[in-house]
């Protein structure tokens, strides 16, 4: 089983905090989408024999498509793919993008799935993101919504400057009443070259307090955990049998293919990215060429990746897996790396099976760094 990521790289303005491609001039749109069509059916070959489980709609902002032009992108898909019986097709939008009218052509699509960037109930903090809706529209898209979706997403932010606990706590309790079956929430990271690094180092904004984040990831695991949801990735919270089937396959080490400028593709071996720029890649693909580059990982790099997503979910790193597919010498590496992190309880063994401890969730990707294999270490 596969999946498809189709990367739409239009944005109506830039969120502050956002270092993702896109652009904010819409111009190109109807090029960019022959773009699209023509590199998927470029690259069918790649998929021969293999069925596709998850098509996902990423960017970007994907909703600000109407809905005749996501349905052509999800046909040429089904052109020239194999579909299993029952995919996973997710559409990422904004709540100002979700009229009654659109609501309802989506709802008749062929999109089964919406994840939805509230990030915030607060006009305080969706004004210092620079977000293109406001508190209001949050909630009216989340009323709407559930008439024509079941499979439903949000993503929430925490760790916003001047948004205390309780701020936090209401936001939380806000996207419950919603009765949403999963939720994706994300520390607010100040990325370089973007307007928010620049605000705080300006003064204008103060800076991300890493120890308050801390504190509410764990007041949303605690909430979200007694409200029945299951924390299967460090970001990711979803109630049984609403887990992303498409997020869920690239933590797992799945094949999908990226398409759409500065998306990525993995195929089990190698990893390919696309030119980042949408004018190259237009003009690219015009001419038959695929602009992205390639790069082959080795064991080392393929280790690394392993340890990296399993620590990041529930199903943590087998360490029989390891053995077997990487050698006796990165299992006993492995568990060298681990002793510390065993003994201070932020990793645990439960069998075969290294897992990351409620104190050591929000440190996982740290955790994941002490266990990589370095290319000065001796490798079978």
């Amino acid at each position: 089983m596969a999946g498809i990521y189709l990367h739409i790289p239009f944005c109506k303005q830039a969120c502050y905090y956002c270092d993702f491609h896109f652009s904010t001039n819409l111009k190109k749109k109807d090029e960019m989408l022959q773009a699209l069509q023509q590199e998927l059916i470029m690259r069918k070959k790649e998929y021969q024999g293999q069925q596709i489980a998850t098509i996902y709609f990423g960017g970007g902002t994907p909703s600000v498509l109407n809905t005749e032009e996501i349905d052509l992108l999800i046909q040429t898909v089904y052109d020239n793919y194999e579909i299993e019986k029952d995919p996973e097709i997710t559409l990422e939008a904004n709540p100002d993008d979700l009229s009654s009218q659109k609501l309802k052509e989506l709802g008749n699509s062929r999109i089964n799935r919406l994840s939805i960037g509230i990030q915030s109930f607060f006009d305080e903090d969706l004004t210092l993101m620079n977000r293109a809706h406001n508190a209001e529209q949050a909630k009216a898209s989340l009323r709407e919504v559930t008439a024509f979706f079941d499979n439903i997403s949000i993503d929430l932010i925490y760790g916003i400057p001047n948004a205390d606990h309780k701020r936090w706590q209401k936001n939380i309790k806000t996207a419950l009443s919603f009765n949403i079956p999963h939720i994706s929430s994300y520390a607010l990271t100040v990325e370089p070259r973007t307007a928010l690094k620049k605000f705080i180092e300006k003064g204008i904004v103060p800076d991300v307090d890493d120890e308050i984040a801390e504190e509410q990831f764990q007041m949303l695991c605690s909430m979200l955990a007694k409200e029945g949801f299951v924390h299967y990735e460090i970001s990711n919270f979803g109630k049984p049998g609403y887990f992303s089937r498409n997020n869920t396959a690239y933590w797992q080490g799945k094949t999908y293919m990226g398409i759409g400028p500065s998306a990525h593709s993995f195929n089990g071996t190698q990893r390919s990215w696309n030119i980042a720029n949408n004018t190259k890649y237009i003009q690219a693909i015009g001419k038959g060429l695929l602009p992205r580059e390639v790069e082959t990982l080795s064991q080392m790099d393929r280790y690394n990746e392993y340890v990296m997503t399993g620590l990041r979910t529930m199903w943590g790193v087998s360490l029989k897996r390891v053995s077997e597919e990487f050698g006796q010498h990165f299992h006993d590496y492995l568990l060298q790396q681990a002793e510390q992190h065993l003994a201070d309880r932020f990793l645990f063994l439960d069998g075969d099976t290294l897992l990351v401890t409620k104190k050591g969730k929000f440190l996982s990707d740290g955790l994941a760094a002490d266990l990589f294999m370095l290319p000065l270490e001796k490798k079978n």
